[in-house]
């Protein structure tokens, strides 16, 4: 970047960032929102303490001042629909909140077995204690790792609430899936190269489930898991399937998947339904501000943008310039708080600091003239980091194109883990984010 330019954003940053002190400092963002119904928290890392305090603060602001109705995350539908059951008092709920987070034993348990998300569980418990069902907040996942799990949790409703026709249905999906040993690899080079498919046994379950809780006009939460546990199925196999020849494709599918759930929230919670969304920067912040647009890849934001306009969604960017993280090495190696470095010159995080080495709020605008056009480099961590190849990790963003708000964290530090102990992870099939 020219030294000329580079000055000139450093300028423009400076004249419109915002000082981030405290909480109360939020309430710029809350007024920036206004009365738009979908909201969307991004993270730089799935690793940073200050990411989670700071969207737990945010999100408590949104339920007490705006009524905001319920929170989704980037995590597996059994595991949060636990966290739900715990918050709402639903019964078979666990009796605690640490109870409850020891059920992300998945690698990376990290991601929500913490002790940010713990606090915030215990704030959601609270504040719907003495509500109506209407009016407690819920918390869901969107992601659709959980074939497996989201197969048993499935059959273990049948078996109380279904028909035995379902319950069919539910074991013949489950034993087809069975031969692969809980390895979604397995699955997925034998659908794709052998035509060994579950894909029909899958959607026939997913059309029974929704059909049944479409008849049911006080369908209960539970049906409404049953059928997203069967959609989380679906979107599984139709991943596995994919990944192995199309990394794109297959991120695609995750992020249309994601979306999807989404939609189905909010049918579920009726037509002022307020939705806050927790998921990592590179699916919030809209992928056609990036290079992904390129090869093809979509993700939340940008369906969430083209679906409810962008009067009626509010994306948050998150970042640090330096700092430390909880991630790993490698896909499946154990949790370990690294350095982060100070930012790659010439990165948006290195502009920001430049601009005011302090915590600072940027509200975007798309008619900015420069930040509204500039392609800057915007540093991304996943679940697994290598502070070495740091240079690797910058996405080519147009801030203002890609978030509505950033917020910058100038030293941020690692997450606190709960000790929980993880399965192991499938082969690295997943996307680190």
């Amino acid at each position: 970047m020219e030294k000329k330019l580079e000055e000139a954003l450093v300028q423009h940053i400076g004249q419109r960032a915002l000082p981030l002190n405290g909480p109360d400092d939020l309430d710029v963002l809350v007024q920036a929102i206004g009365d738009r119904k979908y909201v969307l928290l991004g993270e730089a890392s799935h690793g940073t303490s200050e990411f989670y305090q700071l969207r737990t603060a945010l999100t408590r602001k949104l339920i007490e001042q705006k009524g905001f109705s319920l929170i989704a995350v980037e995590g597996d539908w059994p595991s949060c629909f636990e966290v739900n059951r715990f918050v709402k008092r639903l019964p078979q709920a666990k009796a605690t909140a640490r109870d409850v987070l020891a059920g992300f034993d998945r690698w990376p348990s990290w991601m929500w077995a913490n002790e940010e998300v713990e606090e915030l569980v215990h704030w959601l418990r609270g504040h719907n204690e003495g509500k109506s069902g209407a009016e407690q907040v819920g918390f869901y996942g969107l992601d659709l790792y959980s074939l497996w799990e989201s197969l048993e949790a499935i059959e273990r409703y049948l078996r109380e609430e279904g028909t035995p026709e379902q319950l069919a249905l539910a074991q013949q999906a489950f034993a087809c899936f069975d031969a692969y040993d809980r390895e979604g690899q397995n699955y997925g080079v034998s659908a794709a190269f052998y035509g060994e498919s579950c894909q029909e046994n899958v959607v026939k379950l997913l059309k029974a489930l929704h059909e049944a809780r479409a008849r049911d006009a006080a369908a209960s939460e539970e049906a409404l898991s049953a059928e997203l546990n069967a959609l989380a199925a679906v979107g599984a196999e139709d991943y596995y399937r994919t990944m192995v020849r199309h990394d794109a494709e297959s991120w695609n599918i995750r992020d249309r998947h994601m979306a999807e759930v989404l939609r189905r929230l909010a049918d579920h919670h009726g037509p002022d339904a307020k939705i806050i969304v927790w998921e990592h920067n590179t699916h919030i912040g809209d992928a056609r501000a990036t290079d992904m647009a390129a090869d093809g890849m979509v993700n939340v934001g940008q369906l969430v943008r083209e679906v409810h306009g962008e009067a009626d969604s509010f994306a948050i960017g998150f970042g640090t310039y330096r700092g430390t993280v909880i991630a790993a090495s490698r896909w499946g190696a154990p949790l370990a708080a690294m350095p982060v470095p100070a930012a790659q010159p010439g990165s948006w995080e290195a502009l920001v600091h430049r601009a005011g080495a302090r915590d600072q709020i940027l509200l975007l605008s798309q008619e900015d003239e420069m930040l509204g056009h500039e392609v800057l480099g915007h540093r991304a961590i996943g679940v697994v980091y290598r502070p070495s190849y740091e240079r690797g990790n910058y996405v080519p963003s147009v801030m203002a194109r890609r978030y509505d708000a950033f917020v910058h964290v100038d030293e941020s530090h690692a997450l606190r883990p709960l000790t929980i102990q993880s399965a192991a992870p499938e082969a690295e099939a997943a996307p680190q984010f």
